[in-house]
């Protein structure tokens, strides 16, 4: 057996390996983790031809079988020992931590947190199936008709498997997809190239809780190959930057995860007690290291900017590179250097631009983008800006970044744009009625609720049942 796991491509349940592998290295030694096969999209156009047998080994199981199997799953993934890789290898919770850290450079306590979101998520499906499908009867996508409340009703599938092009930045977007399984739906999986670890832990404790192997692909691979998961799977996910969104917007079959620009607003009447709102605004922008789409990044008042500003910065600014293993670690490190490079580089340009101050400058003791035991890291940045017309002022970057913003409340609706989750502290009717009704904001929180809350049974950002099932008309006459 190889000292160095090997993580097979799963072609629809089975094990393949690749001429062609790529090494996943620890981000500060350069040690090489593991192995993992690559495969060119002639195999994946190839595979999905066949996807259909991963469907009728689904639906040989009710959703309430496999709702229970997704539970198991949880467990297993939380607390077993799985195989990793095809050479013998496997991996306990510990080691799963370990190198997912060491990998991505997310510190230990991070790593687990995203566990638990995920393990909350597969052990809680028939409350989160609730939710999402508001209190369907699931039986009846067993069956394809049925009736409740009177009615009756028949739904179909979207698609023959959901696609996922993966993100490297995050382990709990994985708790996205996770409700296809139960829902009989085959996933066919693009890992993060720094990532691969939790997408295959999670696919082996499906496999381990009772699921058929034939639902899963694994397919590390390019460019190409990642097309034509999206292409030819009928519903996928992508994640990306702008850049990438914007290929993809005009295509209802693929749900994008890009950036969230999400945001606090603090409303006229409770702007005089800013004071007791700054715990929860600073956990929002730092928690899970800055590195995700619901982190808020930017805070938008009506007044007092400067000082929430200055606030904020004294609070996270401090905030400094630590061990791996620190129980109180809030930085994550950059297993891609260049991405904090270009971090870097993207704020100090902005800087040059008129009208915005790093507040966190004099908190840091050192510069923005450190070095830490062969690691390197972006500290946090407070910039207090004098409008929405500074290019810094609705920017949103991997790590603990915020913009404050001057704006009267009269205005704030005009200028903020696209936000996933708004926090909007106030208590006044009129500003939550307007709220309420801005089509641009995907998850609404008010009152000092951080932006990083979510309810599983609410999603934050798409509804993974409404994309994979679709309801018909039907009448029957026996």
């Amino acid at each position: 057996m190889s000292t160095v796991p090997h993580l097979p491509v799963l072609r629809l349940g089975r094990n393949y390996e690749s001429l062609e592998k790529f090494e996943v290295k620890d981000h500060k030694t350069g040690e090489v983790k593991a192995l993992v096969s690559n495969v060119n999209a002639g195999i994946v156009r190839r595979d999905l031809g066949k996807i259909g047998s991963g469907r009728a080994a689904l639906k040989k199981f009710t959703c309430a079988q496999l709702i229970e199997l997704s539970a198991k799953a949880g467990d297993l993934f939380l607390n077993g020992t799985l195989p990793l890789g095809d050479q013998g290898h496997t991996q306990s919770p510990q080691q799963y931590i370990e190198t997912l850290s060491c990998t991505s450079g997310l510190p230990w306590n991070m790593v687990r947190r995203n566990m638990d979101k995920v393990h909350f998520a597969l052990t809680n499906m028939k409350f989160v199936l609730n939710g999402l499908s508001r209190g369907l009867d699931l039986g009846i996508l067993d069956h394809g008709t049925g009736e409740q409340f009177g009615t009756k009703l028949s739904y179909f599938p979207t698609c023959a498997a959901l696609g996922l092009v993966m993100p490297s930045n995050s382990p709990a977007v994985n708790s996205l997809w996770i409700p296809a399984i139960s829902l009989k739906t085959p996933v066919v999986i693009k890992p993060g190239k720094e990532e691969p670890w939790t997408p295959y832990r999670l696919i082996q404790a499906f496999i381990a809780a009772g699921v058929p192997a034939e639902a899963f692909g694994f397919y590390p691979t390019d460019h190409e190959g990642a097309g034509e998961i999206l292409k030819l799977t009928g519903r996928s996910l992508i994640f990306g930057d702008k850049n990438t969104m914007a290929q993809y917007a005009n295509n209802p079959a693929i749900q994008l995860h890009g950036p969230g620009w999400s945001k606090f607003l603090i409303g006229d009447d409770c702007i005089e007690n800013w004071p007791d709102y700054i715990d929860v605004i600073a956990g929002a922008i730092s928690d899970n290291g800055g590195r995700s789409c619901i982190n808020a990044s930017a805070v938008v008042v009506p007044k007092y900017a400067a000082e929430i500003a200055e606030a904020l910065a004294k609070k996270i600014g401090p905030f400094a590179p630590t061990r791996a293993d620190d129980p109180n670690a809030r930085l994550s490190g950059f297993a891609n250097v260049k991405m904090a490079d270009f971090i870097d580089a993207q704020i100090e340009d902005g800087l040059k631009v008129p009208g915005a101050t790093d507040v966190t400058a004099k908190y840091r003791n050192g510069p923005r983008k450190a070095s830490f035991e062969g690691g390197t890291f972006m500290r946090p940045t407070i910039v207090l800006c004098d409008s929405f017309a500074h290019p810094l002022s609705n920017k949103e970057f991997l790590c603990p970044y915020a913009s404050v913003v001057t704006c009267p409340q009269s205005e704030v609706l005009h200028k903020i744009g696209y936000t996933l989750a708004a926090s909007v502290i106030t208590k006044d009717a009129k500003f939550i009625e307007a709220v309420t009704d801005f089509a641009e904001i995907d998850r609404l929180n008010i009152g000092p609720v951080s932006t990083m809350k979510i309810s599983w049974d609410q999603p934050h950002e798409g509804n993974m049942f409404e994309f994979l099932w679709k309801r018909r008309s039907i009448e029957r006459a026996w």
